[in-house]
């Protein structure tokens, strides 16, 4: 017994000192392992699902990468962590490019979803019953700049009101417009499918515009990269997209273990996401290329906004070169 004791004891200590051998105690796949910090936008909507997709199925530890997700309340806020060097990439907004134009330090990497998968909703009580009902009325966003900011302006334009016949309330995250539109501050709000969808089913907000129609040719979301990660780290970036696309892929042909996963997410039923995941997945690119006509509608926004005095030169916002369709 004690030389059984002795033995184990000695392994043990052997296991130790193995383990804090470089190279070993670990399989050379852990040790190629790096960091990627990677912020979403907003936390709860189907848009961003790919990232968590990705790390609960293993394609983004597949190609090497171990990811922190940190999540941000809208587009302002994840921007300002992008130039803060508090994550390397950031899903958001096609409308965010404005502030790479103005001279945030980074650059759209892969577009990654087409229109746009939001909805305005407002209170059962605010006297809307569809677009032409919304003039005066107060809808909140998350973020000046923001998509949902740039969406509810270009609807009041639709109706012939100019940019500002709707009344915009920036407020941050979901929960925020939510709680306001419950406590009559706000008449509605933009949102995410699901969480449209959601409040519907409760009886808390009806569903009165899908923004798809007020800009079919549009870049939904994008993925950014810090100008330090393009420097340092090209072959993180192209091993994450083409973890990303890989998730779509399977994303496409998976949709009850998708919805599976996305509910825990999204904080949704299985209805809810189900929806969710019919409306949405379409959206999403195979590619990640950015298209011409669309970059033009969001160089015409940023002026429309009076966030420039002129239209950009957008090819200066973005590459293409870490897509996987460009190796």
């Amino acid at each position: 017994m004690r030389k059984n004791i002795r033995w184990s004891v000695s392994l043990a200590v052997l296991g130790v000192v193995v383990s804090m051998l470089p190279g070993l105690g670990a399989t050379s796949a852990e040790a190629a392992d790096a960091k990627l910090r990677v912020g979403k936008a907003i936390a709860l909507p189907f848009d961003f699902v790919p990232l968590d997709v990705g790390m609960e199925k293993g394609f983004f530890k597949k190609h090497g990468l171990d990811i922190e997700e940190i999540n941000f309340a809208g587009s302002a806020k994840l921007q300002q962590g992008l130039a803060a060097d508090a994550v390397d990439i950031g899903l958001g907004s096609g409308p965010e490019l404005v502030f790479v134009a103005k001279g945030n330090s980074d650059l759209g990497i892969c577009a990654f979803a087409g229109p746009m998968g939001l909805l305005l909703i407002v209170r059962p009580d605010a006297g809307v019953n569809g677009p032409a009902d919304l003039k005066g009325k107060k809808i909140a966003v998350s973020t000046v700049g923001g998509l949902t900011d740039w969406a509810v302006h270009q609807a009041s334009r639709q109706q012939g009101w100019g940019p500002d016949g709707i009344v915009v309330t920036p407020l941050g995250a979901d929960e925020a417009q939510i709680a306001a539109m419950r406590t009559k501050e706000i008449d509605g709000m933009a949102i995410d499918v699901a969480g449209a969808y959601k409040l519907e089913k409760e009886g808390a907000a009806k569903i009165v515009l899908h923004f798809s129609t007020v800009a079919p040719d549009f870049i939904n979301h994008i993925a950014y990269a810090t100008n330090k990660m393009i420097a340092e780290h090209p072959d993180q970036l192209r091993a994450f997209l083409a973890g990303w696309f890989d998730t779509i892929a399977w994303m496409r042909k998976n949709k009850d273990e998708t919805v599976q996963i996305a509910m825990s997410v999204m904080h949704q039923t299985p209805e809810i996401t189900g929806r969710a995941y019919d409306e949405i997945m379409p959206s999403f690119s195979n590619t990640g290329k950015f298209d011409p006509k669309a970059l033009k509608v969001l160089a015409q926004s940023f002026v429309q906004m009076n966030q420039l005095p002129a239209e950009p030169d957008m090819s200066k916002l973005y590459t293409e070169k870490f897509l996987p369709s460009a190796l």
